[in-house]
C-alpha cells in the first residue's frame, strides 16, 4: 500500500473515531438531560391560582404604578413599576414563604423550618413563620447585607452565619436539617415557593390588561418561573424577559447547556440575585416560557438605583432594580414605545452600600469626575484651580496633592479632585477649560484603567 492510500485510510480512522466521539457525547448530554427533567418536580398554573387564595390573608395587593415621565426619555418606554418591596418585609418573597409554611404538615410545623438566604428570602420566612408559629432557623453567607441579618433576628429566627455565597450556606443548611429533622425550604427552587411568587404575574394581569412585555430580575430564577408561568397561562403574547447581573449569570449559562450548571459568581451590588446555580424546578418551569434573557452590568444597576431615588422617591436594592437596569442600558430594542411592567421585587438596602450605590450611580451618569492635573507649587497656584472649578460651578467632593513623587520642577505640585458636575454636559466643558490650562488626566470616577487616577 503507498504512503498516500496509508494516510488516507488513517485520516479517514481517524475522522470516524471523532464522530463516534461526538455521537457518544451527544448521546450522554441527552441522557443527563432526561435524567435530570425526571428529577424535577412540576408546577401547574392551578398550583398558582390555589396559592393567591391561600395568601391573600396577609400579603396585600402591591402597587402598580406608572413611572416618572423622565423615564420614558431615558427609556423609550412606557415603564409601570409593581412595587413588592413595599411589602412587610421588603421584597417579593413573602409570597412564596407564606404559601409555603401554610402547606406544612403539623410535624413538619412541631419541628421548623430551614433555609439559605442572602436575606429577602430569610427576612420573609422569619416573619412569616413567627405570624403562624413556626420556628425557623436561616443559614445566611457572610457577605450577607447587616441590615437583613439584624432584621431576621428581630423576628426571631435563629439566624447562622456560614459559607462564601449561597451555594456554601445551602450545604450546611441541608447538613442541619438533616441533623435536627428540620424542613428545608429552598428560597427559589421548592415548588411551593415557584407557585407562590406567580401570584405576582397574576395580580399584574389583574392590575393591567393592555401590556406588551414584563421584565423580571433572575437569581435563583424562582419568580421568574412562576411569573412567566402566570402570564403564559394567561396571556401568552405578553414577552417575559429575564434580567440578571453580568458577575452572576446563572441563568444564561443554565440555558447554554441545556439544564443548571454551578458557576462561579463575582461581588455584585445585586447580591440578592448572586446565586452559583439556578433552581432545577425553576428552571424547568421557565426555559419554554421566557422570551428572552439579558445580563446587564454593574454600572447600569447602580445608575437604576439612583433614578428610583431621584424620580420615583424609592429606595431599592440592587436585585430589585435589576429590570430598570436593562431598560436603562437598552439590552431591549424590541420594546421601545411599548408598555411594559418592571417589578421593584426588594428594598433591603444597607445604608452603607446604599451611599456606595448612588455614587457610582452619579459616576456612570457622568456627575462625578475625577481628574489629576498639576499646578504651581508657589502661593496661589490651588486656589487659581478652584477659583477655576467655582466659576465653572462644579464642587469639589475631594482633593488631594502631593510634592515628593513629581518628575517635573521641584515648585509644581500634583493635584487629584473628585468633583460633582450637573451633567454630562458640564462635565465635558469642565474638561475642555482644565486642558486649556494645565497638562491633565481625566477619568470618571467608576474609569479604573487610568493608572495614573488610582
Amino acid at each position: 500500500m503507498s504512503d498516500d492510500s496509508s494516510s488516507s485510510a488513517s485520516a479517514a480512522a481517524a475522522g470516524s473515531d471523532h464522530g463516534l466521539q461526538q455521537q457518544q457525547q451527544q448521546q450522554q448530554q441527552v441522557q443527563e438531560q432526561q435524567q435530570w427533567q425526571q428529577q424535577v418536580e412540576h408546577v401547574a398554573f392551578e398550583d398558582v391560582s390555589t396559592a393567591a387564595f391561600r395568601i391573600r390573608d396577609k400579603i396585600p395587593r402591591t402597587a402598580l404604578d406608572k413611572s416618572h415621565d423622565g423615564m420614558v426619555a431615558m427609556t423609550g418606554m412606557e415603564i409601570w413599576f409593581k412595587k413588592d418591596f413595599l411589602l412587610q418585609t421588603g421584597s417579593f418573597k413573602e409570597r412564596g414563604a407564606r404559601n409555603a409554611l401554610k402547606l406544612l404538615s403539623a410535624e413538619q410545623r412541631r419541628n421548623g423550618v430551614i433555609a439559605a438566604s442572602a436575606g429577602n428570602h430569610a427576612l420573609a420566612l422569619a416573619y412569616h413563620g413567627n405570624d403562624l408559629k413556626i420556628p425557623v432557623t436561616v443559614v445566611m453567607p457572610i457577605h450577607a447585607p447587616l441590615m437583613k441579618v439584624a432584621k431576621c433576628k428581630n423576628f426571631g429566627a435563629t439566624v447562622i452565619i456560614k459559607g462564601e455565597h449561597i451555594g456554601e450556606s445551602k450545604d450546611v443548611a441541608m447538613q442541619i436539617a438533616k441533623a435536627h429533622n428540620l424542613t428545608y425550604v429552598n428560597g427559589y427552587d421548592h415548588p411551593h415557593i415557584i407557585a407562590g411568587q406567580g401570584t405576582m404575574g397574576v395580580e399584574i394581569l389583574n392590575e393591567m390588561e393592555n401590556i406588551d412585555a414584563v421584565v423580571v430580575p433572575i437569581g435563583g430564577a424562582g419568580l421568574i418561573a412562576g411569573v412567566a408561568l402566570a402570564i403564559k397561562t394567561i396571556r401568552p403574547e405578553v414577552m417575559v424577559i429575564g434580567v440578571e447581573p453580568e458577575r452572576a449569570a446563572s441563568y444564561t449559562a443554565a440555558l447554554k447547556a441545556g439544564k443548571p450548571v454551578p458557576i462561579e459568581i463575582g461581588s455584585t451590588l445585586a447580591d440578592g440575585l448572586a446565586v452559583p446555580c439556578v433552581g432545577a424546578n425553576a428552571f424547568h418551569c421557565a426555559r419554554n416560557r421566557v422570551d428572552k434573557v439579558v445580563t446587564v452590568s454593574e454600572k447600569y444597576i447602580a445608575l437604576a438605583i439612583l433614578r428610583l431615588v431621584e424620580l420615583e422617591k424609592v429606595v431599592v436594592e440592587g436585585g430589585g432594580a435589576a429590570g430598570l437596569a436593562a431598560c436603562l442600558q437598552g439590552l431591549m430594542p424590541e420594546l421601545r414605545g411599548k408598555r411594559v411592567v418592571v417589578p421593584l421585587c426588594g428594598g433591603n438596602i444597607d445604608t452603607t452600600v446604599l451611599g456606595r450605590c448612588i455614587e457610582r450611580g452619579l459616576a456612570a451618569d457622568g456627575r462625578l469626575c475625577r481628574f489629576m492635573v498639576v499646578v504651581s507649587d508657589r502661593p496661589g497656584g490651588i486656589a487659581k484651580l478652584a477659583a477655576l472649578l467655582t466659576e465653572l460651578g462644579v464642587s469639589i467632593k475631594d482633593i488631594f496633592h502631593e510634592r515628593a513623587w513629581l518628575e517635573s520642577d521641584v515648585f509644581s505640585v500634583q493635584v487629584r479632585c473628585v468633583v460633582e458636575t450637573r451633567d454630562q454636559e458640564h462635565a465635558e466643558i469642565l474638561r475642555q477649560r482644565l486642558a486649556e490650562r494645565y497638562p491633565l488626566v481625566w477619568g470618571t470616577l467608576h474609569d479604573t484603567n487610568n493608572a495614573l487616577l488610582l
